[in-house]
């Protein structure tokens, strides 16, 4: 005995004639790449305008870091540690061991730190270069500007010992 198709019965794949699980097509592929191709296209203009600032950004960090850590080691070892800029794109982190006034250690252990090698539009300027005491304060009011073609940043040392950016 045959049975036959209830009119009622679902189709096992209703969207297809046939049950077979197919791919896409290459007009679907082609036009998925296309509009890819298109927003890419679109994009990159804008994230490139946007480095100069991120390089800025992150040179600004850079220097903010090196500077509490100078105040952090000042502290910890209880010695004065004075912050030369040597140029507009480098500084020194230098130690005075005895506490007298003069820098003892500038050019043995201390290393020149370098702006420009991971941010090469940057540049930076400073008003002085500021001394961290052991008690965490430092010297005197301290500014250090760092520009680029996007604009400028400033990092205040205040004479509490206070590094912010600006």
């Amino acid at each position: 005995m045959v049975r036959s198709k209830s009119p009622f019965s679902q189709p096992t794949c209703p969207w297809r004639r046939s049950c077979q699980h197919g791919g896409f097509g290459v007009v679907e592929l082609l036009i998925t790449i296309s509009i890819i191709g298109i927003l890419t296209a679109i994009s990159i203009p804008n994230i490139l305008g946007q480095l100069p600032k991120y390089r800025l950004n992150g040179a600004a960090r850079q220097v903010m870091g090196e500077l509490m850590a100078a105040r952090m080691k000042a502290v910890s070892q209880n010695r004065n540690i004075k912050v030369f800029f040597v140029n507009s794109h480098e500084y020194k982190v230098c130690d005075d061991a005895n506490n007298d006034g003069t820098v003892d250690n500038c050019e043995g252990q201390a290393r020149m730190q370098d702006v420009r090698a991971d941010y090469p539009d940057v540049s930076l300027v400073s008003n002085n270069s500021p001394i961290f005491f052991p008690e965490g304060m430092a010297s005197n009011l301290a500014t250090i500007t760092l520009t680029n073609t996007t604009g400028s940043k400033s990092i205040t040392i205040s004479p509490t010992g206070r590094v912010s950016i600006n």
